[in-house]
């Protein structure tokens, strides 16, 4: 079960446990400093803002803002957190058991939505707690960490690694990349991958 498209996996998921979908309600669970639109923030300083639930991924309208009190101004389908630093992990668990763990690397002067390349990598990461009690069973829970903080969850595995490779470095343009197979694969401005 890789990608699905929106319906299929919006309705795969038990209704308890919708709440992991909306990352303002995640965020908030776990503790992170955070707020709807709305609210006002603990302090001036640069926030995280992006839309709540984005079943669409690739951190489509993510971005940093700086925010001095109030966060009006921001679309209501969005929340602002604290940002988190360190290495992106996607992790896919099976019954609860990390099975595949990819690093992601960009520039910090890129969009979020702008990644330079996926590779697999040998890390401990164990399945997050607040997981332990959902309703629903899903052999597959893809988890998305920065700097071991816990920032988005799906039901299903990374789409991205379904070739069996062991890198995937995007396509954007029209690069290319000697002694590395294109697979066509788009996705907003991504038309495919770089793979090995």
């Amino acid at each position: 079960m890789y990608h699905l498209n929106g319906n299929d996996e919006w309705n795969s998921i038990h209704s308890e446990d919708l709440w992991v979908y909306n990352k303002l309600f995640l965020s908030r669970v776990l503790g992170y400093t955070c707020g709807p639109v709305g609210t006002t923030v603990p302090k001036p300083d640069f926030y995280i803002v992006r839309p709540m639930v984005n079943l669409l991924g690739m951190g489509r309208f993510a971005r940093q803002e700086w925010i001095e009190n109030r966060t009006d101004e921001f679309h209501p389908s969005e929340f602002w957190s604290e940002i988190f630093e360190g290495e992106h992990l996607s992790v896919d668990f099976r019954n609860k058991k990390a099975e595949l763990i990819v690093l992601g690397t960009r520039s910090q002067k890129e969009p979020y939505y702008k990644w330079n390349k996926w590779e697999k990598v040998n890390r401990e990461v164990s399945f997050p707690d607040i997981l332990n009690s959902l309703k629903g069973n899903y052999e597959w829970i893809n988890c998305e960490f920065i700097g071991n903080k816990l920032i988005e969850v799906h039901f299903r595995q990374n789409p991205d690694f379904r070739y069996g490779n062991s890198v995937a470095i995007p396509v954007w343009d029209d690069e290319k990349i000697e002694n590395m197979t294109f697979v066509k694969d788009s996705d907003y401005l991504r038309k495919g991958f770089y793979i090995k």
